[in-house]
Order: C-alpha cells, then sequence, then structure tokens
C-alpha cells in the first residue's frame, strides 16, 4: 500500500514538470511598444515609456543613445520595462534606438525612438495683469515668469516709460534649446489720474529665429478717484491723497470737517472760503518727489512738507507738480531728501519764503537767484548735511551734502549778491573758504550820501569806515553761517555792517568748526576779541554798553 502511494506521487510531480516544460516552450521571445508600427514617438520634453519584455531566458536592453534609459536593463523571463527619454536640447528631431537582446539565443528585437525638437518660444505664465491706481512704495511692483529658449528684451511702450519699469534677470540657457524659466521684475507708479492706463509690453527675440508661441504681456492700471479741482472738497481729496502718497504717519479724522483738522487752514471767506489756505504734511516716509495731488491745492498760500524718513540716505528732487501753484508765498520742504529742485521751480515767482533744511543738497541749487525769485525775502538753507564729518580731509565718503563740492564758494557769493532778502540762513553745512570780499562783484558801493541819509532819517547813523565798502545784504536783519568750514580773514563789509550785531555774530557768523578738505582748522584769523571796535563806530546802537542815554 506505501509503494503504490509513492508510485502514485512520482507520476504526478513527473506530470507537472512535463507541463511546466510544455509551457516554458511555449513563451516566443518578443518586445511589444504598444504602437502599431513597434516604434516610439515623443514630445521635446521627454518622459516615460513601458514595454512588455516577453521572453523565457535572460536578456539585456542595450541603447547607444546616451538620452534613453532602459530600467530595467536586464532580466530574466517576461517582464515590463520602463524606457526614460531626456527632454531634448536640440531644435530638430532626433532618432535612437534600443535593443532587447536574447542572452542564450542571440535573439533581438529592435525598436526606434523619435523625439520631436524643441520650438522656439517665449511664454509667460500670465499674460495679462491688472494693478490698482494706488498702493504703498514697496507694493508697487509684480513679477512674471517667463518661459523662454531664445534669448529676449522687455520693450515699454514709449508712453507708458513714466509709470512702468522692469528688471529682467539674466537668461541662462545652459541647455541648448530646452526652455527655462527667468523672472522679469515690474514696478509701477501710482496712477493719479481718473482715467485707467495701459501698456502692451513686448519681449522681443534677440536672435532671428522663428518664433512658435510669443506672449506679450498687457498690464492694465486703475483710474484713481476723481478730484473736483477748485472746490473745498477737491482740497480735502488732495490732502488725502497727498498724505496716502507720502506715507504718513498719522491721519486726518474724516468725520469730521476739514476746517477742524490738525495743521490745516482754510479761507473764511472770499471766492476761496473753505479751501485750504494753509496744509502742514509732518512726518512721513516716501522715495518718491511731491505727489501729483498737490497740484490741486491751487488756493494755498503756504505748504509745509517735513520730516521724512532716513532723509539723509535719499536723492529726490521735487517733482512737477509743486511747480503749478504759482500762488504759492511761503513753502518749506524740509528733511525731505532732496538734492535737486525741479527745472521749473522758477514758476513760483511768488514765493516770499523758501525753507528748504535738513535736506541733501550737494551744492546750493543754481535756480535759486534772485531774478528767478523777485519777492523771496527769506532763503533757509541750513543743515544740508547727510553726515556729520568733522575732519573733512580724513574721510572718503562721497555725495554728503552740505554744499561741499568746488561749486559752493561760488554760489554762496551768488547769494550774497541778493540784495532784497531780509533773513538768510546758511548754518551747519560744509562752506569752505574764504568769506568773499564782495569787491568787484558789481554791487553798490556805500557812500558818503548814504550816511547823510541815516542822519536825515533819524535811523542809526552810519560811520564813514562804510564808505567805499560793497553794500552785501544791506537790508538782512537775519544772517547765520556757523558750523561751517569757512576760514582766513573776515571782510571788511561784514565786520563794519549796520547789522552786525542783530546778527549775533559770535553765535552765528565767527563760530565755525571742524577741518576743509585741505586739512586745515576752520576759523577766522581777524575774529575780533569784542565788539567794541563795532559800538564805538556806532555810537547809537542800542545794544552798545557805552551808550550814556540807555
Amino acid at each position: 500500500m506505501e509503494m503504490k502511494y509513492i508510485n502514485i506521487v512520482s507520476v504526478v510531480l513527473a506530470f507537472l514538470v512535463i507541463s511546466a516544460c510544455q509551457q516554458e516552450e511555449e513563451i516566443a521571445f518578443g518586445v511589444e511598444v504598444g504602437t502599431e508600427d513597434g516604434n516610439i514617438k515623443i514630445g521635446p520634453e521627454g518622459g516615460q515609456k513601458t514595454i512588455k519584455v516577453s521572453a523565457q531566458e535572460e536578456w539585456a536592453a542595450l541603447t547607444e543613445t546616451p538620452w534613453i534609459m532602459v530600467s530595467p536593463a536586464n532580466g530574466r523571463g517576461t517582464q515590463e520595462c520602463h524606457i526614460s527619454i531626456d527632454s531634448t536640447i536640440v531644435n530638430v528631431e532626433r532618432k535612437g534606438a534600443v535593443r532587447i537582446q536574447n542572452l542564450k539565443t542571440g535573439d533581438k528585437k529592435d525598436f526606434s525612438i523619435t523625439q520631436e525638437g524643441f520650438e522656439y518660444q517665449i511664454v509667460l505664465d500670465d499674460p495679462e495683469v491688472e494693478i490698482e491706481d494706488f498702493a504703498g512704495y514697496e507694493s508697487r511692483s509684480f513679477d512674471i515668469e517667463v518661459m523662454a529658449n531664445v534669448d529676449f528684451d522687455v520693450v515699454l511702450p514709449s508712453d507708458s516709460e513714466n509709470w512702468l519699469s522692469f528688471t529682467k534677470s539674466e537668461l541662462v540657457l545652459d541647455r541648448g534649446v530646452r526652455p527655462r524659466k527667468v523672472k522679469v521684475h515690474f514696478d509701477w507708479k501710482v496712477n493719479s489720474r481718473d482715467t485707467q492706463r495701459a501698456a502692451k509690453v513686448e519681449f522681443k527675440p534677440l536672435e532671428q529665429v522663428e518664433i512658435a508661441r510669443h506672449d506679450t504681456l498687457n498690464v492694465v492700471q486703475k483710474g484713481a478717484q476723481p478730484i473736483p479741482a477748485g472746490t473745498p472738497a477737491g482740497d480735502s481729496l488732495a490732502v488725502l491723497a497727498i498724505s496716502r502718497a507720502l506715507n504718513m504717519y498719522t491721519e486726518w479724522n474724516t468725520a469730521e470737517k476739514m476746517e477742524h483738522w490738525n495743521n490745516v487752514r482754510v479761507w473764511k471767506d472770499g471766492p476761496d472760503k473753505g479751501r485750504v489756505r494753509y496744509v502742514q504734511f509732518f512726518i512721513f516716509n516716501t522715495k518718491e518727489p511731491l505727489p501729483y495731488e498737490v497740484q490741486y491745492l491751487t488756493a494755498a498760500e503756504e505748504i509745509v512738507f517735513y520730516s521724512n524718513a532716513n532723509q539723509f540716505l535719499k536723492s529726490l528732487d521735487t517733482g512737477e507738480y509743486i511747480t503749478k501753484l504759482t500762488q504759492l508765498k511761503r513753502l518749506t520742504i524740509g528733511a525731505y531728501g532732496l538734492t535737486s529742485l525741479h527745472p521749473d521751480f522758477v514758476n513760483l515767482k511768488n514765493l516770499e519764503f523758501l525753507d528748504l533744511s535738513s535736506n541733501c543738497f550737494q551744492t546750493i541749487p543754481e535756480i535759486l537767484t534772485q531774478e528767478n525769485f523777485p519777492k523771496l525775502h527769506s532763503l533757509i538753507l541750513n543743515a544740508n548735511q547727510r553726515y556729520s564729518i568733522y575732519d573733512l580731509s580724513n574721510d572718503n565718503r562721497e555725495n554728503i551734502g552740505g554744499f561741499v563740492d568746488d561749486k559752493g564758494l561760488r554760489r554762496f557769493k551768488d547769494i550774497l549778491k541778493w540784495n532784497n532778502l531780509d533773513t538768510l540762513r546758511l548754518s551747519v553745512n560744509y562752506l569752505q573758504g574764504e568769506i568773499p570780499d564782495m569787491e568787484y562783484e558789481g554791487l553798490p558801493e556805500w557812500t558818503f550820501e548814504d550816511l547823510k541819509d541815516s542822519l536825515a532819517t533819524g535811523r542809526t547813523s552810519l560811520p564813514e569806515e562804510l564808505v567805499g565798502l560793497p553794500k552785501v545784504l544791506p537790508d538782512t536783519k537775519f544772517f547765520a553761517i556757523n558750523f561751517n568750514r569757512f576760514t582766513g580773514r573776515l571782510p571788511d563789509w561784514l565786520l563794519y555792517h549796520p547789522n552786525l550785531d542783530l546778527w549775533i555774530p559770535y553765535s552765528l557768523i565767527f563760530s565755525q568748526e571742524g577741518k576743509t578738505k585741505e586739512g586745515k582748522n576752520a576759523g577766522f584769523t581777524n575774529e575780533p576779541v569784542s565788539l567794541d571796535y563795532y559800538y564805538n563806530i556806532y555810537p547809537n546802537k542800542k545794544f552798545n554798553p557805552n551808550r550814556k542815554d540807555k
């Protein structure tokens, strides 16, 4: 009984072995690519295809094409293989081949791989951009991502260059014509007009090639809220828009009437009743010229802009819009970061008071002359230093402000010819050299007739020491040039000037500090010990300590 069982098991095993051998013999060696013609076609971006190898023995995949990879590269029996095809680096079709070979029989199966070339393209991730009319300075920008395989220039329409600008990163085509991504950064300016504006930005290829896809960028900016010019409502909107553009740290309460706003005064009667007569913009942070909306304040007599954040780091121009307010009588643009005045600043011919203190002017602006501003009687230009530098000869910084450049002394001489100024303040700058004696500068001289006239009118009698000296700043009641870098002799026109005692000379004239670019110690070689000499020749001066009728 036991022997019979063993025989039956042996028969079954033999049958299974024979069946398995017959089954293996039925597997024919072959490759299924999955296409009608048994070859692979793929786009320029490459990718992965799957084939099926039918085999009974060991086999291997062979290719001499570096941009084609087969995984697994060898095996035994039937299994799937993945064909990985790299993206192309050329703009024409390329071909490769793969061979699957039976390692036992030597049989082989070949199939081809054809890959299209990349067409030239300049493709934008977002060809349509809409921007607001206003945003904070740091938020006025957007980025466009460009996919391209040919380098290009960005071309702005000529009518958009005043509000749209760009910076293009380098397009690195390190893999032939395989497209690469590059970022183009756009900055935009506030649209203060109540109409939208648009720009069609072109991307011009730097090579003469046929572009299969060539995108353009359409930028549309919204228009601003309309401002009704010449009305109290328009003025209030303009004031709010200016404060917004300047990024002021304080805000006005719009629930109150404008006449109750801090630092705003309105006309109480007349044709401009209710409109802004005076306004002050104080403590703000801007990197731009004075805002567009300032031109709407056409009824204002005085406007003050003061205290821009980090003004000593900035190099700004006034811009054109303030120059449209030809009715202005008093203007302060202080601690703003100015280094230049717009050429149209000459339009402000009704100015009587101008304060440009605490800016960054490297030289006294050429535009500031008596001819350009015939009504101006008060000029404030003090503290235009970017940095406090004691020894100018031992400092390598440039663009330090303070009228330090070679024009400084010449422009100072020009200002001294401004004979209708009653206030001139040039303290705390870097003016250097000797105070000019002003001879041969075309100025009239003091005469004996002037001495007689002073007695006849009952004014302070003028001394004979004045006769023959140039009339420099004859009516100036406040004159300050202290804490500059002046050296050398004090000129006689200053030492004997009728208003020297009013100028508080030991504080506002004689006090200089530091060293010049040449290393000279600032200060005067003939500074008087006291003003006794002065009161001796002006016996009727009310500050004369020796007067007997005081």
